[in-house]
């Protein structure tokens, strides 16, 4: 099962990859067309695509660590390195959303009365349209190789083209004689920035400090009490190695059943929770029921 794991990971460096190059492009594009059109919401967005890059080459760097079988230092394997990645990344992109932030609102402050070119606008629309693409493209990359790291970079994917399609907006009302309009853009896209850095840094700590979802733990627990010769669930605990889930369960069954039937009732239990939770690892012990 865990060859069939690396093997999944290793196509899911392909999301990545074309996600650096494409972000690669578009952060180009968008930094040099803002300039030169003085539009500071497209120079923004470009500022937001750079740290994407980082993000995409954070994530496959995780997915290539993350296939390193377990050794002597990493007994359960280094699936966590994709989490330390995100948290890596969602740092970097706080920071440089704080700086847009900052600067867009100099920016107001200073009250700029000169409108962008239109041609930012057109910039925006194309990026959007690439950024859509690679959000399905990953999304679905994402699903069959069950990769946590690139569904997230998908979502970014997604984000960042409606991040675009509102600077191409900002940017089309501030020839209107609109200012304004395009510096507060540079201000919501600097926001959008800070919460998405947020919102990864909350899911990679989590994670990363054995967090796990409750909900799942008592579906666990009620699929595993189902199975006959169980007299009680004592404990389950999981936690997330990367997209992998670790399951310990602790069940109670009758004293007078021998080795081999707990054993066989201990395989049930495993047999359940990989086949219709996705459970990569789990480990069973059976305590006598003292009845």
């Amino acid at each position: 099962m865990a060859n069939d794991r690396y093997q999944e990971l290793k196509q899911a460096e392909k999301g990545a990859i074309i996600s650096i190059v494409a972000y690669l492009v578009i952060s180009i594009l968008k930094l040099l067309v803002g300039n030169w059109a003085d539009s500071e919401a497209l120079r923004a967005d470009g500022l937001n695509n750079a740290t994407d890059i980082i993000a995409s080459v954070s994530v496959l760097i995780g997915l290539k660590v993350s296939r390193k079988p377990a050794d002597e230092d990493h007994r359960y394997g280094h699936w966590k390195a994709e989490n330390v990645a995100s948290l890596i990344t969602s740092l970097i992109m706080i920071a440089v959303g704080l700086q847009v932030l900052y600067s867009s609102i100099q920016t107001v402050i200073s009250e700029r009365s000169e409108s962008p070119d239109s041609i930012a606008a057109l910039v925006g629309i194309v990026s959007a349209v690439i950024m859509y693409s690679m959000y399905f493209y990953n999304k679905k990359l994402a699903e069959k190789v069950k990769s946590s790291g690139l569904l997230a970079a998908a979502k970014d994917n997604r984000s960042d083209a409606w991040t675009s399609i509102g600077t191409a907006v900002a940017v089309f009302a501030a020839t209107f004689h609109l200012p304004w309009v395009d510096s507060v853009a540079a201000l919501v896209v600097g926001i959008l920035i800070v919460k998405t850095g947020i919102d990864i840094f909350k899911e990679s700590t989590f994670t990363l400090s054995d967090g796990f979802d409750i909900a799942l733990i008592q579906a666990y627990k009620e699929e595993i009490q189902k199975i006959p010769g169980i007299t009680r669930v004592q404990s389950v605990k999981g936690r997330n190695y990367g997209a992998n889930i670790y399951v310990d369960v602790v069940v109670e069954m009758p004293a007078q059943l021998s080795v081999k039937q707990s054993h066989a009732i201990a395989d049930q239990i495993e047999a359940l929770l990989r086949d219709k939770f996705g459970v990569f690892e789990i480990d069973v012990h059976v305590e006598p029921d003292n009845q």
